[in-house]
This record gives C-alpha cells, structure tokens and sequence, in this order.
C-alpha cells in the first residue's frame, strides 16, 4: 500500500515529480522534482488540475482513501 496524502509521480524527459492531488478541493502541489526545470513544472501542474476528480477517483479506486 502506497503513503498518504494522495499523490502522483510524473516520470519523462529523464526527471522525475511527485505532485500531492489534494483532493478534492486542490490543486496539486508539488512535493518534490528530480530533474524538471520549471517550466516543464509549470506546464504539469494544470494537465494535473484539469485530471484532479479522475486522478483522485483512481487513487480511492487503488488505495482505498483521499
């Protein structure tokens, strides 16, 4: 079983982010980034935002909480 808070890790262009969803109120904060400069951050943060309810739904689904 994975840790609270509810989170996703976004992996590509060799980096690594963790985001917290906040569900359901959000939006999603990041935790932590490995390799991400910030502008790619800044363009992850609202495709987040704009999946919050179903990457939250998915996390319930798998988890079993927010």
């Amino acid at each position: 079983m994975d840790h609270r808070p509810a989170h996703v890790h976004v992996i590509g262009k060799g980096g690594e982010a963790v985001f917290i969803l906040n569900c359901h109120s959000g939006p999603p904060e990041l935790r932590e980034s490995y390799r991400f400069n910030s502008p790619e951050l800044k363009r992850i943060a609202p495709a987040l935002s704009a999946e919050l309810l179903a990457l939250c739904a998915k996390w319930r689904e798998f988890h079993g909480y927010d």
